[in-house]
């Protein structure tokens, strides 16, 4: 960074070999970068960051490591240690939420299922373990509901439901998505908590009438049913930003619904799917299996 001083100053006729001896360092350093003052490695840099504010303009929730999976999609060689320093040094960070005060202990319900999952969240194919949750977003018209089920074969959000109240026919219709997009063929588990939607007849009676086992885990206790919490902790760092506020129901439900769609399903590379997107994985996968 002194070399262009250097230049300034030869410019006002201050001897060259002078003042780097000064600065501290050789002149012959000071000509060797003159004769190149932007190095190759620079040049390139250059260019990443611009591709790197890019990307973050598009999914501003992007760490690092999903901004170098991008880069490499695009023919980039890239390491994730440099593009950790070049996000640290132009400030791209990924979008973060305060964690919440902790709620007080709920009151259990009654055990309609058995847990059959017993925190082992894998699965061999696609439609045999799906998991479900709720979770909540105020807005200036009142709070805001998600229900949604994932696969755990793929990570892939294969139903949702959004509504303004946290009933049972709101996880009854993101279940209805889930069996019209899916159409489950075989066991087909569903793992819940013991929340009274998931308890409801209601809920059940969808699951009987589509030939699905319901699985539940222990009342306030998270971890459970971690692989989805995991999930809801995304939506809501990435979509329900406690620092933003929402001017109405409608308005959150788009951003929510197009995170799911466009980001998570199909442009979040994840780590367990060998840095391939849910989408991606289940086509190779279905590529092999007709193979």
């Amino acid at each position: 960074m002194k070399f262009p001083l250097v230049r300034e100053l030869a410019a006002e006729g201050f001897p060259v070999r002078l003042t780097c001896g000064v600065l501290g360092f050789s002149a012959a350093a000071y000509y060797k970068w003159l004769a190149n003052p932007c190095s190759d490695r620079d040049w390139t840099d250059a260019h990443l960051v611009n591709e790197l504010h890019d990307l973050h303009r598009d999914d501003p929730p992007f760490g690092y490591r999903f901004l170098a999976d991008e880069l490499k999609d695009r023919g980039h060689a890239v390491g994730e240690n440099r593009v950790q320093r070049l996000c640290r040094e132009h400030q791209l960070w990924s979008t973060t939420t305060k964690k919440g005060r902790k709620v007080a202990g709920k009151t259990p319900g009654p055990p309609v299922a058995d847990d059959l999952v017993r925190r082992d969240f894998t699965a061999p194919a696609p439609n045999r373990l799906w998991l479900t949750d709720l979770t909540e977003h105020p807005t200036a018209e009142g709070k805001l509901y998600v229900a949604s089920l994932k696969d755990v074969f793929s990570n892939r959000i294969v139903g949702y439901a959004v509504g303004p109240q946290m009933t049972a026919d709101l996880a009854c219709a993101a279940l209805r998505m889930a069996i019209a997009r899916r159409e489950p063929k075989g066991t087909t588990i569903v793992h819940a908590d013991r929340g009274g939607q998931f308890r409801s007849r209601a809920f059940q009676a969808v699951l009987k009438a589509n030939g699905l086992t319901l699985s539940m885990g222990r009342v306030a206790c998270a971890a459970d049913n971690a692989a989805m919490e995991s999930f809801h902790s995304l939506l809501q760092k990435n979509v329900l930003d406690q620092r933003r506020t929402w001017a109405t129901r409608s308005e959150l439900r788009y951003e929510i619904v197009t995170w799911i769609e466009r980001t998570y399903n199909r442009r979040r590379r994840q780590r367990r799917l060998g840095k391939l997107t849910p989408v991606e994985f289940e086509l190779a996968f279905a590529a092999s299996q007709a193979a």
